[in-house]
């Protein structure tokens, strides 16, 4: 029986190869996430709670679990079990430099007559780029503006912590400027809420990236950072057409640093500005 160290904690697999292989295809199905062959210590770190709190003695059991039931609740635990929400204010300070210095500038001037910019924030997890973004756009001046920042999640629970937009005192001290903490934020006990400045500029919805995203509007920038990599290719290249389909004219995307569109969606075209890739197309 195998036993896998996550951190400092052993956690028992008990896992059989035939339910792995489950549980690959399941989550590739509902999410697209794929999940790699020598990935059984990410099963088991982010499944052995579900197991736990559903008093089930071994993922095997969770496995005969899901191949039984329609319920709805189990099965959404265990795909959002498996979404990374790791995130943070201001992250990859390069890219926010860029757009405060070079790209946002010129996307204000270009929209200088309809004063109105729409901003997508994909996989937004628990809000930290979206509200970053806002507080980006604010801090440029553009009063009498209609600007939309949209955040979407595949996991409803993060979700539900954006669209509330409190933090705790180490979320705010990883990457926050002071300046803007106190500027955007006001104190609820010994956590951060986000005050009415930057409420009215960002709302959050539900979504599958693998959907079509014509019912999400045309954006002028769009940040689909670290999303990319967990998917297979032909996933991939069905966003990318799907994002292109969604981009004004003169927008641009933003993907992770470990991203890039070559060979996957030659439609794109890289610039880059301050050290940073920024993606447009014709």
């Amino acid at each position: 029986m195998q036993t896998v160290v996550t951190g400092a904690v052993s956690v028992d697999t008990a896992i059989s190869a035939d339910n792995y292989s489950f549980l690959q295809t399941y989550i590739h199905q509902e999410s697209g996430i794929v999940i790699d062959p020598n990935k059984s210590y990410l099963l088991v770190s982010r499944l052995q709670p579900i197991v736990k709190e559903n008093s089930l003695g071994t993922l095997n059991d969770l496995c005969r679990l899901l191949r039984a039931t329609t319920a709805t609740p189990i099965k959404r635990q265990v795909i959002e079990a498996l979404t990374t929400n790791e995130t943070l204010f201001f992250r990859d300070m390069p890219v926010f430099e860029a757009l405060q210095k070079e790209v946002l500038p010129a996307m204000i001037k270009a929209k200088q007559e309809s004063k109105r910019i729409r901003i997508w924030s994909a996989a937004a997890s628990s809000g930290q780029e979206a509200y970053s973004l806002a507080m980006l756009l604010l801090e440029m001046g553009l009063s009498g503006w209609n600007l939309q920042i949209l955040g979407t999640d595949l996991n409803r629970q993060i979700l539900d912590k954006a669209t509330a937009g409190k933090y705790l005192q180490i979320e705010v001290n990883r990457g926050m400027p002071a300046k803007y903490l106190v500027k955007y934020f006001t104190r609820a006990g010994l956590d951060w809420q986000i005050n009415d400045r930057l409420r009215p500029i960002v709302s959050f919805q539900q979504f599958d990236m693998r959907s079509p995203l014509r019912a999400l509007g045309k954006f002028d920038l769009v940040l689909c950072r670290n999303v990319l990599i967990y998917f297979d290719l032909e996933t991939k290249k069905k966003i990318l057409k799907e994002i292109r389909g969604v981009m004004e004219p003169g927008a641009h995307l933003i993907l992770g640093t470990a991203e890039t569109t070559l060979n996957i969606d030659d439609a794109y075209q890289r610039a880059v500005f301050g050290g940073t890739s920024f993606y447009t197309h014709t």
